[in-house]
């Protein structure tokens, strides 16, 4: 597999671009209405994920292998618990698609994505925070003898606990997964969950679901209603018609059954069937395009010579849409059931009429595993869901067991950990300087802002590497006795992250605490004329802190209109730490997208030569070359080859900046990568 890297440095305060569809006419209110809200500002307290590469080597992974007579399941713990093999021994097919090896790419909301099996998504449109990253996972052996891999987590965007069992038993035809979320919050929380499966696709693989309609959008900012059978001329329930990507949302009528399948030209393939809690059913296809092909060459590389693996995915989850939140009660706990196995359809009815395709594969699916049996197991998980794991396989992040420190000191509600237990030795230097923050203000009562008791000790805030959002954090922070630069800068970074950006005065307020911690000026000169702490404090902001307050401070310039002013912010962050990839690349990328294209070349100057050599340099570089005039400088650097591994999906920029400085010129087939 490509490494993954280290997350980047940077908090992720940065707004994240809104829903781009708007609802075209017929489409239910429910869903209009459940678009509207539930949407997080951005993805603070995670940090990006985007330092990969597309070199690729061998890397050990742990693996769970589920397995009896007639599948095989595969679960990639320490990459989300990502199933990544469903094989089907009674036919000899691997019933999801893999690639063969793993390649990151910029499709999530943290960036780092891949290809393949069957993905879990919590908390928020746009892929889960936790699809790259381990979760904790143990094998619980129930009381009647079941092996059950049990994989868990604390999600920090909605401040929930969900896991997911997975048990194959004896016999069964089909493999079982129960996810529980449990909101331990006093208020409700929009909720949201996704389960995406990759199925392998050939000119044959057709995709049915028990509805004579969806809700469509295709990349073009509409969403439409129509009949996935008849879609502007083709059957767009074959993946392999669509011209371009798209997906369909089922609307599948309340009384029927949950399910959806995939299958081949044997009649054969994924069939997800689930109870009845989890109502969305989705096709995504990349469509036949130049940039759908590209899309998945890029996501699945193959060697030179063999033919590409095209995949389309089939997907499950709790609203209609994708666009759309759940109001999950203060307190609820939520659980239902999955069954993943092969139909084994007759391939000319299911691949005939529409209605009777749809007929004939609810039978089938009714034969694969009855909705009596589905109801079985959604019982035997709530009786399995809090028993203690058996054996530990892979520890996750300490977040969890932070949280519940938090919470703790807070005197605030916190879930029964017996069955998802968040272990003290998963603590790390992550968490540890907010365990002590916890821990030195354990049972002072302070209020913020306000000067410390004198009979309690000072004990400035240290600082720490990772972030943490709440306002009871906030409190803690801005407690006289914790007093500190770092506290300052902390605190900052907190109120950034809950701010409106389009707010001049939220903005103005931001700018003010960044200034605060830098020392009161935000900097004047060369390197950022930084005094290094916050007035009064006594103590300084460490290198790491005042690169980052400058880049706050430029991010929160620009935004209230003072591009000159926050592009030097930024620069001052670049010449204090000009190795730093992820501060450089942020820097030019605001430049040239603020019409400072010149100032690129400055930044360029004090950068190691290792920067210099990144495809994302060398694009945003073309870029600055065109905007300032020089077309003939742009086009050698695309002519030279330049390859961005973290291109976001759906972008097309290297294409345009190709037509724009090479006009006449046929676009190279590795630099097309439109959706469209």
């Amino acid at each position: 597999m490509a490494g993954l890297g280290p997350e980047s440095p940077l908090p992720a305060v940065q707004p994240l671009p809104g829903p781009p569809y708007v609802a075209g006419g017929g489409i239910p209110a429910e869903i209009v209405q459940g678009a509207r809200w539930g949407g997080v500002k951005n993805i603070f307290p995670y940090m990006l994920q985007d330092a990969y590469t597309r070199e690729a080597g061998a890397t050990e992974l742990t693996a769970v292998v589920l397995e009896n007579q007639h599948l095989k399941a595969t679960f990639l713990p320490q990459l989300g618990g990502r199933l990544w093999q469903l094989f089907d021994k009674d036919t000899g097919k691997e019933l999801l698609h893999t690639g063969g090896r793993i390649q990151f790419a910029n499709l999530a909301l943290r960036n780092a994505w891949f290809a393949g099996g069957i993905e879990w998504n919590i908390g928020t449109r746009g892929h889960s925070p936790t699809t790259c990253s381990p979760l904790h996972t143990a094998l619980v052996h129930t009381p009647d003898g079941q092996e059950v891999l049990r994989m868990w987590e604390f999600d920090r965007l909605r401040e929930a606990v969900f896991q997911l069992d997975a048990w194959l038993p004896a016999d069964s035809r089909v493999l079982f997964t129960a996810v529980r979320i449990r909101n331990p919050n006093a208020t409700p929380v929009p909720m949201y969950w996704w389960s995406n499966a990759a199925i392998p696709q050939t000119p044959h693989t057709r995709v049915i679901a028990p509805a004579t309609r969806a809700f469509a959008t295709g990349y073009d900012g509409a969403m439409d209603v129509v009949a996935p059978s008849g879609f502007h001329g083709i059957d767009a329930t074959w993946p392999a018609r669509n011209p371009h990507a798209a997906d369909f949302f089922f609307d599948l009528a309340p009384g029927r059954r949950r399910w959806e399948l995939a299958l081949d030209d044997a009649g054969d393939g994924l069939a997800l069937v689930s109870s009845p809690r989890l109502r969305g059913r989705k096709l995504f296809v990349w469509g036949e395009g130049d940039g759908g092909r590209r899309w998945q060459e890029w996501l699945t590389p193959t060697p030179p010579g063999t033919e590409p693996r095209r995949y389309a995915e089939i997907q499950s989850g709790l609203a209609q849409t994708q666009f759309e939140y759940v109001p999950m009660p203060a307190g609820a706990s939520w659980q239902w059931v999955e069954a993943y196995g092969n139909a084994g359809l007759d391939p000319a009815v299911a691949g005939g009429a529409w209605d009777a395709a749809v007929e004939h594969a609810g039978e089938r699916v009714d034969s694969m595993v009855s909705a009596g049996v589905v109801d079985a197991a959604l019982a035997d998980a709530g009786r399995w869901a809090d028993l203690a794991p058996s054996e530990f396989v892979v520890a996750g992040n300490g977040w969890g067991a932070l949280e519940r420190a938090r919470r703790h000191a807070a005197k605030m509600e916190w879930i029964d950990e017996t069955g998802t237990p968040f272990g003290q030795e998963t603590l790390t230097a992550a968490q540890a300087p907010w365990l002590e923050l916890l821990r030195a203000n354990e049972g002072v009562v302070e209020k913020p802002f306000e000067p410390a008791s004198a009979g309690e000790p000072r004990q400035p805030f240290g600082g720490a590497e990772s972030f943490v959002r709440g306002l009871d954090w906030e409190d803690l922070l801005t407690a006289a006795r914790n007093d500190s630069a770092e506290a300052a800068f902390h605190h900052a970074v907190m109120v950034h992250a809950r701010a409106d950006a389009a707010n001049a005065d939220d903005m103005a307020t931001v700018a003010a605490l960044y200034r605060k911690a830098l020392g009161g000026t935000g900097g004047t000169g060369g390197t950022g004329g930084d005094g290094g702490g916050a007035g009064g404090t006594g103590t300084t902001l460490g290198k790491r802190s005042r690169v980052l307050a400058h880049r706050g401070l430029g991010l929160a310039l620009i935004a209230a209109g003072d591009i000159d002013g926050g592009l030097l912010q930024l620069g001052h962050a670049c010449h204090l730490e000009p190795g730093s990839r992820a501060v450089l690349l942020e820097a030019m990328a605001l430049a040239v997208d603020n019409g400072r294209p010149a100032l690129v070349f400055d930044l360029l100057e004090g950068a190691p030569a290792a920067l210099l050599s990144l495809g994302q340099v060398k694009f945003l570089q073309a870029r600055a070359h065109a905007d300032t005039g020089d077309s003939a400088a742009a086009a050698a650097v695309l002519k030279e080859g330049i390859e961005v591994p973290d291109l976001r999906e759906g972008a097309n920029s290297i294409a345009e900046l190709w037509r724009r400085v090479c006009p006449g010129e046929d676009v190279p087939e590795k630099y097309q990568f439109s959706m469209r």
